[in-house]
């Protein structure tokens, strides 16, 4: 696999995954009460405990896009101009 295919791969499993990351924010936003319900049910979490998993989870999966996918298509960028 060449270094520009590489780049491309990471390129996209980048756009794919802020794709779900945006879907998921506006899944919970939209369903932000059925959510509540249905998980204080499950684990009887308060709403702000909810909302600091969930928003936590969102921060942690977009540490881990930037991390696994942004910053090695940056690097080969930098490598491949050189």
């Amino acid at each position: 696999m060449s270094v520009e295919t590489l780049r491309e791969v990471l390129l996209w499993c980048a756009i794919v995954n802020y794709g779900v990351l945006l879907v998921w924010f506006a899944a919970y936003t939209a369903a932000h009460h059925q959510v509540q319900q249905l998980w204080a049910r499950w684990f009887h979490l308060s709403p702000a405990q909810l909302d600091a998993l969930c928003f936590g989870s969102m921060a942690a999966y977009k540490l881990a896009v930037l991390v696994f996918n942004v910053v090695p298509w940056l690097a080969l960028g930098i490598v491949g101009a050189t």
